[in-house]
């Protein structure tokens, strides 16, 4: 048995449950890719927000991604572009993004 699940599921899921881990845009960025992800491979995806907590980091700025990420090779990015090549970025407005743990 599934359940649709809308934006204001999603969000009320991580307010009542995870209230620190995602901004408000955060989460909405990151519902749109998880609807494009089903519209584009026709493919349902289940949803479980502990496993999205523990995968995905969400970064006000590039400095911030780069003070977790110390590696000299990631301090050479120069935007959130340049980390497409290491894993899944979620942009989030012209700054912030999200981006799948690795």
């Amino acid at each position: 048995m599934k359940t649709t699940m809308n934006f204001y599921d999603f969000s009320r899921w991580f307010e009542q449950n995870r209230p620190n881990n995602f901004s408000r845009a955060g989460l909405r960025a990151l519902f749109d890719y998880f609807e494009e992800f089903e519209e584009d491979t026709g493919q349902e995806w289940e949803f479980d927000g502990i496993a999205l907590c523990c995968d995905f980091t969400e970064y006000d700025d590039l400095n911030e991604f780069k003070a977790n990420y110390t590696c000299e090779e990631f301090q050479e990015i120069e935007d959130w572009e340049g980390i497409n090549d290491y894993t899944i970025v979620i942009p989030i407005c012209e700054k912030s993004f999200l981006i799948q743990i690795f």
